[in-house]
């Protein structure tokens, strides 16, 4: 379970007798599970008035459009659903229309201009997937895992028009497991920010009273993480290519070339010592029954599932079989 850091909230707290009207706008995994909160909440659970989310998409092979995570959890409890490309004065008129206390987002991906931020009678809140003002922007979970962070938590914060720079309400703090990918890490993250919002409603004036300033100081900033980056700089230390690989699991995905090829590293470990001594980085250091050691910057890193393009992911052994990789070849 998550640790209380910022703001206490009772999860005893007396719900309120009246019902607090929302709007919530979110639109991946990590936001349909902070509604999915929000709708199974019980005596503490919202008016949801209305749902924001990203427009379909062309997703996968066949590029067909696939819908937000956040859209098929509002359609299956037939929430009144928006799913403009960006949010305009007409978007913050038909948000007023709702009489919103309180709109709530997670996850969203768009903009909020000024005339949304004023519409809700309280005001916005975010459920964001870190310890602000430790790593702002798009990328938070990855860019904890690939620094090495020992924690990572959630922040509700009451937004304003700059970059997760609003005034935190409350925060919840949890340890970063070791070996602990950014997906498996954003997934118990989405249940620590859904518990913490349900506990922190019934409470919501004395939060808002409370609230504490943003030292600006600390800020560390996420940024989105591009295919490119999500390449394999074999020159990197092994314990650095490692938290990439954790990183970067499941989007981008880290990556290699072998023989033209792009490998996708789905698991892998620094080895420690210095590997196949003069070798270049990238180089086969050991390949035989479970193992496959690649040469870092320094030291060597184990190799544990992969994928080649195309295919589906299988562990060491028996990739190694069909790719026939030898000690001494190497990946790009």
């Amino acid at each position: 379970m998550g640790k209380p850091v910022t703001a206490t909230v009772d999860a005893m707290a007396k719900p309120c007798e009246m019902k607090m009207n929302v709007v919530f706008a979110g639109t991946p995994d990590f936001g349909a599970a902070i509604l999915s909160a929000l709708i199974d909440a019980g005596a503490s659970a919202p008016r949801i008035a209305g749902v924001y989310t990203a427009p379909d998409r062309p997703a996968g092979r066949g590029r067909k459009l696939r819908a937000p995570a956040v859209k098929t959890v509002a359609a299956a409890h037939q929430l009144p659903l928006r799913q403009p490309a960006a949010l305009t004065a007409a978007d913050a008129v038909n948000l007023k229309a709702l009489a919103p206390d309180l709109l709530i987002t997670a996850a969203y991906g768009l903009r909020l201009p000024r005339a949304v931020l004023a519409a809700p009678r309280l005001g916005c809140v975010n459920v964001h997937p870190s310890l602000l003002p430790r790593w702002r922007g798009a990328a938070p979970v990855a860019r904890a895992v690939e620094a090495g962070d020992a924690q990572s938590g959630v922040t509700l914060m009451l937004m304003n028009e700059g970059l997760d720079r609003g005034d935190v309400l409350a925060a919840r703090a949890v340890d970063i497991g070791a070996g602990e990918t950014a997906g498996e890490l954003g997934a118990r993250l989405a249940a620590v920010g859904g518990a913490l919002l349900v506990d922190a409603l019934p409470q919501l004036p004395q939060l808002l009273a409370a609230r504490t300033a943003q030292d600006d100081a600390r800020a560390t900033y996420a940024a989105k993480v591009t295919d490119l980056e999500a390449r394999i700089d074999w020159r990197a230390p092994a314990a650095v290519i490692a938290r990439r690989v954790r990183a970067f699991n499941p989007a981008p995905g880290a990556w290699t070339e072998w023989r033209g090829t792009r490998i996708k590293i789905h698991r892998a470990r620094a080895a420690g010592g210095e590997g196949e001594a003069g070798a270049a980085p990238g180089t086969v250091a050991a390949a035989g029954g479970d193992v496959l050691r690649i040469k870092g910057g320094d030291g060597a890193v184990d190799i544990l599932a992969l994928q080649r393009s195309g295919g589906r992911v299988m562990g060491a052994a028996e990739f190694m079989r069909g790719a026939q990789l030898r000690p001494g070849q190497q990946l790009q």
